[in-house]
């Protein structure tokens, strides 16, 4: 990458969709020669911002925050989806993406008898399908495992696997007719979150644990975060929301207006500034010897 960087007669832009917090000393090097190479550096969050510049040194005039982007859906009621999913009667807690340990699928189970208890209509729908990289390597015992888990919690019928790849459309039908999405992740230094995000643009209320993500997105009332690892805080706050009719509408809203700077169109926009302000400057740059020479 540095040499295909360096290779360049036109200035270049990187967008770094995550920033480890403890990298090797080679993760390291190579990430700061990267942002040392290109005309700007592109991050999804305040929090990756930061690590840009404390961790890996990178001059912040030279780091630009433009978020994930999500898709412009009008915010809607998910009694109006849930008939058309098979969902109907049902309050539903979604998690979404690509199935593997990091997506906390297995605190959500163990919390789900508590929220059972307390909600009887409870269900919990995990769609998508399994890493590729853990198929390759274990097949489907991850997913296997989650199965056998939902069977000894004996909640099978709260569960819902789905378990394949949804395309857009159908993807924005599930988060729309969602009550709760979650992501108890349990990678608190986590800098962004494609999933988190589309739930914001939908509108979702939203309980996590505080991820650096998720901590700086539903700041402000915008969402709900539970104690990292911990199954019964986690019930908690799940209950605490389907108990509540009008907090979760009101955290949907203020999330979905927070996302409104992160719908596709408005990122665009962001992209097509900064590239008209790289430009500009190699521009310039060009120019000033011969300017000088005058």
């Amino acid at each position: 990458m540095l040499d295909f960087v360096g290779a360049l007669d036109v200035p270049a832009v990187a967008t770094l969709h995550a920033v480890l917090r403890t990298p090797t000393p080679d993760q390291r090097a190579i990430l700061a020669a990267l942002a040392g190479s290109v005309a700007a550096t592109v991050v999804m969050s305040g929090s990756a911002a930061t690590l840009l510049t404390e961790v890996y040194g990178v001059d912040p005039t030279r780091v630009d925050i433009i978020p994930h982007g999500v898709p412009d859906l009008p915010l809607v009621d998910p009694e109006a989806l849930k008939p058309g999913l098979g969902l109907d009667g049902h309050q539903v807690i979604l998690t979404f993406g690509l199935l593997g340990p990091g997506k906390g699928v297995e605190l959500m189970l163990d919390a789900l008898p508590a929220v059972i208890a307390a909600h009887p209509s409870a269900l919990y729908v995990i769609l998508g399908p399994t890493e590729p990289d853990l198929i390759r390597v274990d097949g489907e015992a991850y997913r296997q495992g989650l199965v056998a888990r939902v069977k000894t919690l004996k909640v099978g019928e709260h569960v819902r696997f789905v378990d394949r790849f949804v395309g857009r459309v159908e993807l924005t039908r599930w988060l729309e007719a969602a009550d709760i999405f979650v992501t108890p992740y349990p990678d608190l230094d986590q800098t962004v979150s494609g999933t988190l995000s589309y739930a914001m643009g939908a509108g979702r209320a939203i309980v996590s644990s505080p991820t650096a993500y998720a901590t700086e997105l539903l700041a402000d009332g915008r969402g709900s975060l539970a104690a990292p690892g911990s199954a019964p805080a986690l019930a908690d706050a799940v209950s605490a929301l389907l108990a509540d009719d009008e907090l979760r509408a009101t955290l949907g809203r203020r999330a979905y207006d927070h996302s409104r700077p992160m719908v596709w169109s408005e990122v665009a926009a962001a992209y097509g500034r900064l590239f008209e302000r790289v430009v500009g400057e190699a521009n310039a740059s060009r120019r000033a010897p011969s300017m000088l020479r005058g």
